[in-house]
This record gives C-alpha cells, sequence and structure tokens, in this order.
C-alpha cells in the first residue's frame, strides 16, 4: 500500500473529460432523440402518439444500470459485437435522455395556450409553421429550466458507468482509493469535482425557472 500523491489527484481530475465527454455526448444524442419524441407525442397522428408513449414508458420503467448492462454484456453475447465501455455508456444514457427529455419539451409545447395555436391557423399559417414560429419559441422559454436540471442528472447518472470499466471520475476514484486505502478523502474529493460540476448548472436552471416565473406572472 502506499499513500495520495499528486499523481493521484491528477488521475482523478483528468478522468473529469471523461464524464465530461459522455455526459455532453449523451445530452447532445438525447436532445435528437427528445425532439422527435416530443414531435410524435404531440402530432395529430395516434399511431405515432402510441409509438412515442410506449418508448417513453419502457425507458422510464427500466432502470438505467439494467439498459447499460445489457447493452454491455447483452449485446456481445447475442450478437457476437463487442461493444466498448464509453459507447455502450453513452447509448444507454441517450436513450434515457431521449425518454425523458421528451417528456419534458412535450409538457412545455403543451403549456403554450390553446388560444395561441388557434390564432396562427385562423390567420392561415399551416401547423409546421405555427410550431415553428409560435409554439417552440414559447416552449423553449418554459423548457429551459427543466432542461438545464435534467442535465445535472445526467452528469450525477455518469457515476454509472464505473460499472462497466469506464474510468469516469467515480473509477478513478475506486482505483485511488483501491491502491492507497484512503476511501474517505478520495471520494470526498471525488464528491467535491461532481459538486463543482453540477452546483453551477443548478443554480442556473433555478434562475432560469424563477426568470419563466415572474415572466408569467406578468
Amino acid at each position: 500500500m502506499r499513500g495520495l500523491s499528486i499523481a493521484d489527484l491528477w488521475l482523478i481530475l483528468g478522468a473529469i473529460r471523461w464524464t465530461a465527454a459522455l455526459a455532453l455526448t449523451s445530452f447532445a444524442i438525447g436532445a435528437v432523440i427528445g425532439l422527435g419524441v416530443a414531435v410524435a407525442r404531440t402530432s395529430r397522428l395516434t399511431w405515432l402518439r402510441v409509438l412515442a408513449r410506449v418508448y417513453v414508458e419502457l425507458v422510464q420503467g427500466t432502470p438505467l444500470l439494467g439498459v447499460l448492462f445489457l447493452l454491455y454484456f447483452g449485446v456481445p453475447m447475442l450478437l457476437g459485437i463487442e461493444i466498448k465501455a464509453f459507447t455502450a455508456a453513452a447509448a444507454a444514457f441517450s436513450l434515457s435522455a431521449g425518454a425523458f427529455l421528451g417528456e419534458i419539451w412535450r409538457g412545455a409545447i403543451e403549456s403554450v395556450p390553446k388560444g395561441q395555436w388557434e390564432a396562427a391557423s385562423c390567420v392561415g399559417l399551416r401547423r409546421w409553421h405555427v410550431m415553428r414560429h409560435v409554439v417552440w419559441p414559447q416552449a423553449f422559454r418554459v423548457a429551459l429550466g427543466p432542461t438545464v436540471s435534467y442535465l445535472v442528472q445526467l452528469i450525477k447518472n455518469t457515476s454509472l458507468a464505473a460499472l462497466v470499466g469506464l474510468v469516469e471520475l467515480t473509477r478513478s476514484g475506486q482505483i485511488v482509493a483501491g491502491s492507497t486505502l484512503a476511501h474517505l478523502p478520495v471520494f470526498c474529493g471525488v464528491a467535491l469535482c461532481y459538486f463543482a460540476i453540477c452546483y453551477p448548472l443548478a443554480r442556473l436552471a433555478l434562475s432560469l425557472e424563477g426568470r419563466m416565473n415572474v415572466a408569467r406572472a406578468h
């Protein structure tokens, strides 16, 4: 056994880039999926709404860790295709993000008063133009705060990737703690790293939600 060193600190700090890369990759892909889910959930086509709802309920009703294990361990066993830890984690988190962001954005779209939909339609705008010029700009402001809040949750969820061997922030802490047996200081340091990343985003989300509430009040 050995004591903590500067090299251990750099290992933990260096792993932040993998946490950030995983969170941003998953959020970007999940945003694309979520936009499709939100559009499908507010569509006039019944089959499209049902399909999106099944996807959302299936993903939200399945533990994220189970999806991660299924992709990382199950796909190679069933299909013989080896999947890297980062790829499996990004895929699992993206599927989850797509479902949750889709519901956030669906709620934001449906929060726009129906009278504005009807008024825009009465002046001859097609549904696509109503969505683009009337509904989405207002829904964006409503959804911005909850979306940032979900990003905070996603960053914390990336710690699950340690269970498939990805050396992100949590896994680097496990490696250092296993080598030094200094579990308490190491994981306190890891927790502080997560706090330093998530706290500013959480404050930003609260600020955005507060501004939105003030705007509604006026």
